[in-house]
This record gives structure tokens, C-alpha cells and sequence, in this order.
């Protein structure tokens, strides 16, 4: 297990609280920001598989009451997509500046959140080739970047479906590609019980801000849009600073 001093494990904790909530309002967004804090004290061999078991437990704790909701039509073609998508992203990280990737992906997804902002919309999903292809871009910048989520969620975002499809569409989505990643780190030895010992220390904080996430958007379903195209401003701005600073 990883030992902090008292002060880091706060402030950690407190972020992984901001995390939970954050999810459990919009249906994605933790891995963004606890990674901001995870990172900067760990490695990223430590960092990332302690935020995908976080990422899995907050699956497990949402999923359940959102499935109803779920578009299972789209999901099924976006995770075809994406279990293609993976595979080709991971080949192509050697090959790939990721820094000016980050940077572009995180410029046009602000691009689209402010054009969804403004009244651009789909009247009508997609057809299956182009779920399919969303999927597969998502997979492959999953792969390459980390940053695979944008895709999916501009996909509901710009779609005719409720905020609360939506949303639970993503909580199934990211749940599904949380698990498919976590069983090639096992593959890779990279999930130990360390890590799973210091991502339990992280529970508390994590299922409480889920549970008050949660409590919001059921409160609020109606302006539930306005408020994700904010945080999603908000998250591709704070993605391009770290992006701009640490590569």
C-alpha cells in the first residue's frame, strides 16, 4: 500500500470526492479530474490503475438504477466500435506525438460543447455506421491518449435522446470500457494488491460524492443538459492546461 502524509491524503480524498460527484451528476468526468491530483505525486503505472478500480467501483454503484435508461441499440454499436478501436490506438502510441493529440482533442471538444451550447443538435441518432465509427474513434484515441471519452459524449450530447438516456448510456459505456482495460492491466501485471490497497483507502470519499452527484441530478433532470455542456467546457479547459504543461 502507498503511504501519504496526512495533508496529501486529504487533499486527494477531497479530490476524489469532487470526482464522485462529478460522475454521478453527468455520468463521466472522474478519471479527468482525479487524475489531475492522482499524478502529480505517483507514477503513472501507479496513477491509472488506481483511478480505473475507482472508475469500476463507481460502475458498480451507478449502473444498477441507470440501466433502465440505458440506449442499449447505440451502446451495443459504439462498443463495437471501440473493442476495434483500442487494439489500433494502442499500436499507434509509439508513433504518436501525444501532447499535440491532447491538445487538438481537448480544443474540439470545447468547440463542440460551445456549438451544442448554441443550438446545434441532431434530430434523429445516428444510423449504425456512424455509431459504429464514433465507437471506433473513441477506441482508438482510448488507446493512443487516454482521452477516448469526448467522442461518446458529444455522440449523446448532440443526440435527441433525455438527459437522463444520456446519461446513463455513458455510465454504461465507461463502465464496460473500464473493465475491458482493467482486465488487460491484470494481463499486464499491473493491477497488485498494493494498488488495490490504496485505492480502498480512497472508498469513502469516492462513494460519498457519488451518492450526492446522484441525489443532484435527480433533482435537476430538466436543466441537466445546460449544466453537462459547463462541466464539459470545464473539463476540455482544464484537460488543455495539463495537457500545455506536463505533455
Amino acid at each position: 500500500m502507498i503511504n501519504y502524509p496526512l495533508s496529501v491524503f486529504i487533499l486527494l480524498s477531497l479530490s476524489v470526492f469532487v470526482a464522485g460527484v462529478v460522475r454521478g451528476y453527468s455520468g463521466f468526468g472522474f478519471a479527468m479530474i482525479a487524475a489531475v491530483t492522482l499524478s502529480a505525486g505517483l507514477s503513472p503505472r501507479e496513477a491509472v490503475p488506481i483511478i480505473l478500480v475507482l472508475d469500476i467501483v463507481t460502475g458498480i454503484w451507478l449502473l444498477p438504477k441507470a440501466w433502465r435508461d440505458v440506449d442499449l441499440k447505440s451502446l451495443s454499436w459504439l462498443a463495437a466500435g471501440a473493442v476495434v478501436g483500442i487494439p489500433v490506438g494502442v499500436q499507434l502510441l509509439s508513433g504518436i506525438p501525444v501532447k499535440p493529440m491532447r491538445i487538438t482533442i481537448s480544443l474540439v471538444t470545447m468547440a463542440a460543447a460551445l456549438m451544442l451550447w448554441y443550438g446545434f443538435s441532431l434530430k434523429k441518432m445516428l444510423r449504425k455506421p456512424g455509431t459504429v465509427a464514433t465507437g471506433l474513434v473513441s477506441g482508438i484515441l482510448t488507446g493512443s491518449t487516454t482521452i477516448g471519452g469526448p467522442p461518446v459524449i458529444l455522440f449523446y450530447l448532440s443526440s435527441p435522446t433525455s438527459a437522463a438516456v444520456s446519461r446513463a448510456s455513458l455510465i454504461a459505456f465507461f463502465a464496460g470500457g473500464d473493465l475491458f482495460a482493467f482486465s488487460i492491466s491484470i494481463f499486464h501485471g499491473l493491477v497488485t494488491t498494493d494498488i488495490l490497497k490504496t485505492a480502498a483507502l480512497f472508498l469513502i470519499p469516492l462513494c460519498a460524492g457519488l451518492a450526492v452527484g446522484s441525489r443532484f441530478f435527480v433533482k435537476s433532470q430538466m436543466d441537466a443538459r445546460k449544466k453537462i455542456l459547463i462541466l464539459l467546457m470545464v473539463l476540455s479547459s482544464a484537460a488543455l492546461i495539463r495537457a500545455l504543461i506536463f505533455g
